[in-house]
């Protein structure tokens, strides 16, 4: 998800506002991008972000596309939209697993099994030497969260 702050003087009416987002929609749409429904003419002027929900694994495209977008939505009210926060959401999947271990500067074998409870268990196979320079108290921890299921980690 990528935040841009819209309105960053704080300047735009509720209409204008209502108006950017409007707009804002039907070019995300036309783009395949998902914008949350958040009511920005009710936030404080300091908080009218607009969220989008971008797939990808720039954080600078993800960024300048957001951005880009907001300007053409809200850059006719004299406005410069900024960029915020940028947050990863995951699904679950094995993608998501691969992509933190690449957070981790790692890479692993990903194997997802069916407990007996019906939840997933998931066993990811690193090298050794990996753990030697990141403990795996801090990749069990960031798999668990990403993937919310157990997580085995073995070594080779």
């Amino acid at each position: 998800m990528v935040r841009v702050l819209v309105d960053p003087a704080g300047r735009l009416t509720p209409e204008q506002l209502t108006d950017g987002m409007v707009a804002l929609r039907g070019l995300a749409d036309d783009a395949g991008i998902e914008v949350v429904a958040n009511n920005i003419a009710a936030m404080a002027a300091s908080r009218r972000e607009a969220e989008l929900l971008i797939e990808g694994d720039d954080a600078d495209q993800l960024k300048t596309l957001a951005v880009e977008l907001c300007t053409k939505a809200f850059g006719a009210f004299g406005t410069a939209p900024v960029p915020g926060v940028l947050t990863y959401i995951s699904r679950g999947t094995d993608d998501d697993a691969h992509g933190v271990l690449a957070g981790f500067g790692l890479t692993g074998e990903i194997t997802r099994t069916a407990g007996d409870d019906g939840f997933d268990i998931v066993e990811v196979t690193l090298r050794k030497a990996d753990l030697d320079r990141i403990p795996e108290s801090r990749i069990h921890t960031a798999l668990e969260a990403s993937l919310n299921c157990e997580v085995r980690i073995r070594t080779t």
